[in-house]
């Protein structure tokens, strides 16, 4: 078993065993947070400018991230690794898709979808195959198409790990970040870093970018 392959499983497990209790955790969250709204409806925006067509949501979790996008006029379906959090999406928005599959080996075609959201669903990824989760990012993103990434920043250290009630994450340099993306086909519109409110430990950090030839 791959170094990916294990950590993947490792998470699909803890999430499994949390999903309840997290979906708890973040039911409400974006209640008291105006940026990172603005930062989802600005990628909403993005695609309803462009050509029509799907957005996935990936690592959705409970859905709420892809229940919000589709309040915001996308056609949006979600992805996760958890069995279990699917299951709870799937009867939270009974009028969403969701399906359980892993974002470095998605079940679509080239060019599938007209945008890709990543709401802090790389962070568990070891560093060194953060590069493949953008390269399948790029092959399922329509020329054109946008990406959305949400993670937690280092503030000018190298990445590092951390612990989570889950599995360990990583926090990035945005910079960084931004550099793997572009070195996969994707070239930043802007990007968004906000401070941790009461209660939060570190950065946020948000890419928003646009797929090229």
């Amino acid at each position: 078993m791959t170094e990916t392959s294990e950590n993947l499983s490792a998470t699909r497990k803890a999430y499994d065993r949390v999903a309840v209790e997290y979906t708890e955790i973040v039911r409400d969250e974006f209640d008291g947070l105006p940026l990172d709204r603005a930062v989802l409806a600005a990628f909403a925006e993005c695609i309803q400018t462009g050509d029509p067509g799907l957005v996935v949501d990936l690592g959705c979790g409970p859905g709420r991230v892809t229940a919000l996008l589709g309040d915001l006029g996308l056609e949006v379906f979600g992805v996760d690794l958890s069995p279990v959090m699917i299951e709870i999406a799937r009867e939270a928005y009974p009028g969403l898709r969701f399906e359980v599959g892993s974002m470095d080996a998605l079940d679509l075609p080239d060019g599938a979808v007209r945008g890709v959201v990543s709401w802090y669903s790389v962070i568990h990824a070891p560093p060194r195959a953060v590069a493949s989760y953008f390269a399948e990012f790029r092959r399922v993103t329509a020329l054109e198409g946008h990406l959305l990434v949400a993670f937690f920043e280092s503030e000018g250290d190298p990445v590092a790990k951390y612990d989570t009630r889950v599995v360990p994450a990583y926090r990035w340099p945005i910079d960084e970040l931004a550099e793997l993306a572009r070195g996969n086909g994707f070239i930043e519109i802007g990007r968004m870093l906000r401070e941790p409110r009461a209660g939060e430990r570190y950065r946020r950090g948000h890419l928003l970018m646009r797929r090229q030839a």
